[in-house]
């Protein structure tokens, strides 16, 4: 028998769970129609507003850790995310559907909730006096409890089930863990509220932050330079990094601190390699020479959208046009404009095969664009910069797509290689 609270209610619903989010839809729909538009009915429509928030957190991380050309430097876990850790991660955000629950239960049995202020900035410090005394050692100890075995086989497993940590990551758990989480983020907002210094923008800053450090945590992206923590150590103690988390990730005895090392210190927790390792991911200098480069080209505007930095889950399945891409089709049409303008060859993606490290490079220009005369000079340029850059990296072998040997273009690449050899 599974333990009890190890699986989610509605996992057997697919998609149809985010209907349970029907209620709350019905009641903001509601409030605006028959109470007259009072600011203390509006309680549904600020908790559906911050869960699509909380979400968006999420998925800015994963787009940021995405982009390679910018990350693949402080990369801290070579190994990429492979399709076994995104399925197992498909539904991540089960969490914020319970917390959704939480917090209509709360407003509804709770009426004062919906009349807060807008603002009251003494929230803002007792929320951080509760956290640093409060939530901080609670998710430590109880980090440490959830690494026993006993608890660790029934509940934490299914978080440390991802080799590679992502954004979807900080999200993927058992009720169980997810419940200790409420508890642990729900505490110093009770307490502010509590006290009479609880207000709506509190709740929409504390939430956030919590999401926005929980998902840099995991995001497999160092941000922190390493002269920070020496020109003030005592930091090194107040805010954790993604290197020393991701070090919890790969060993699993060491660094249970939610955001602050600190209980670490004090508990004996902290791990031997952590200042050491991150000073090295943060020096810019981790990276490996692709053997191979595959020097690709974008085909059109909706293909792009198939970007894994886009939606992870949508670039995992297999290529399909759905009409809610019609909305973010002029985003793509935007970014295809910008690439355009300024841009030049950059990394798409990578993969080891048989122990060769295997890279995508990307032409910044669209299919069409190929076939414009006046854009001919140009693309064999950006062709020729990249041909010229792994060259000078050491790469064993580079091939060219289609379009980019296009025979009308640069005769089926012969142009550029006597180019480059003169």
């Amino acid at each position: 028998m599974p333990a009890p609270l190890s699986s989610w209610p509605w996992v057997n619903l697919g998609s149809f769970k985010y209907l349970l989010y029907g209620p709350l839809v019905a009641k903001a729909i509601g409030s605006r129609a028959w109470d007259g538009g009072r600011p203390e009915e509006f309680w549904s429509l600020h908790l559906l507003f911050l869960f699509a928030l909380r979400a968006l957190v999420h998925q800015l991380w994963w787009s940021f850790s995405s982009l390679l050309f910018l990350t693949r430097k402080r990369l801290i876990i070579k190994k990429g995310i492979d399709f076994k850790q995104i399925d197992r991660e498909w539904d991540w955000d089960n969490f914020l559907i319970t917390q959704s629950f939480i917090g209509a239960f709360a407003f509804y049995f709770f009426p004062s909730l919906r009349i807060l202020p807008l603002w009251d900035l003494k929230g803002l410090f007792v929320v951080v006096f509760l956290h640093m005394m409060i939530s901080e050692p609670v998710f430590y100890w109880a980090h440490r409890a959830f690494h026993g075995k006993y608890l660790f086989n029934r509940y934490h497993y299914l978080h440390h089930s991802s080799p590679t940590p992502s954004s979807f990551t900080a999200g993927h758990g058992t009720p169980m863990e997810h419940l200790v989480m409420s508890l642990v983020m729900g505490f110093p907002l009770l307490g502010a509220t509590l006290v009479g210094a609880g207000s709506i923008g509190l709740f929409y800053v504390y939430v956030l932050l919590f999401d926005f450090l929980r998902c840099m945590g995991h995001s497999n992206v160092e941000i922190f330079p390493s002269s920070l923590f020496e020109s003030f150590s005592l930091l090194r103690y107040l805010i954790y990094t993604p290197t020393y988390h991701s070090l919890h990730h790969t060993e699993k005895n060491s660094n249970y601190c939610l955001f602050m090392p600190l209980f670490d210190a004090l508990g004996g927790t902290i791990n031997a390699k952590s200042w050491s390792l991150h000073k090295e991911i943060s020096s810019g200098k981790n990276t490996e020479v692709p053997d191979f480069v595959f020097l690709a080209h974008v085909v059109d505007i909706v293909s792009s959208l198939h970007a894994p930095f886009v939606f992870r889950s949508f670039s995992s399945l297999p290529f399909r046009v759905l009409p809610w891409i019609v909305a973010i089709w002029p985003g793509g049409f935007f970014v295809m404009l910008m690439m355009w303008v300024w841009s030049k060859t950059f990394l798409f993606t990578s993969y080891s095969l048989r122990g060769r490290l295997h890279q995508y490079w990307i032409v910044p220009r669209h299919g069409f664009q190929y076939f414009l005369p006046f854009a001919k000079d140009g693309i064999n340029k950006q062709i020729e910069s990249a041909i010229l850059r792994a060259d000078r990296l050491g790469v064993k072998v580079l091939s060219l797509a289609a379009l980019n040997k296009n025979e009308a273009l640069n005769g089926v690449g012969l142009c550029l290689l006597t180019s480059i050899l003169i």
